[in-house]
């Protein structure tokens, strides 16, 4: 009984960060003031797609089952490198984005450790 709470406590907590980050993403490529504020750190703005699309894409394959850890750490990667590009600019406000890797990683953690127990 417990382990099923767990088991749908990480499957919901995966969707809703999936789809958030998927919304966000979304926003950051087709937002005008995002490309204005992008546009502030003086990166080229194809950055800022290429950003957002592989977020995008990260957030997908991580709502996917069989690519759950490969898209887990690929959005996790893509999160830090977020992280990277706001502190190099002088933006400190990237709780949001550690929130979000953070529970990347325990979804990725719980979910394999649950199907572990199942084997």
């Amino acid at each position: 009984m417990k382990e099923d709470r767990v088991r749908t406590a990480l499957l919901v907590l995966q969707w809703v960060l999936g789809l958030v980050i998927i919304a966000e993403s979304a926003r950051f490529v087709f937002s005008s003031e995002a490309a204005r504020a992008f546009a502030r750190t003086g990166l080229p703005s194809f950055v800022r797609f290429v950003l957002g699309w592989a977020e995008m894409a990260a957030a997908i394959l991580f709502l996917i089952p069989r690519a759950m850890v490969a898209g887990g750490w690929f959005l996790i990667t893509i999160l830090g490198l977020a992280m990277v590009i706001h502190l190099l600019h002088g933006s400190y406000d990237v709780g949001g984005l550690v929130v979000y890797a953070v529970a990347t990683w325990v979804v990725m953690v719980g979910r394999t450790a649950l199907g572990e127990k199942r084997s």
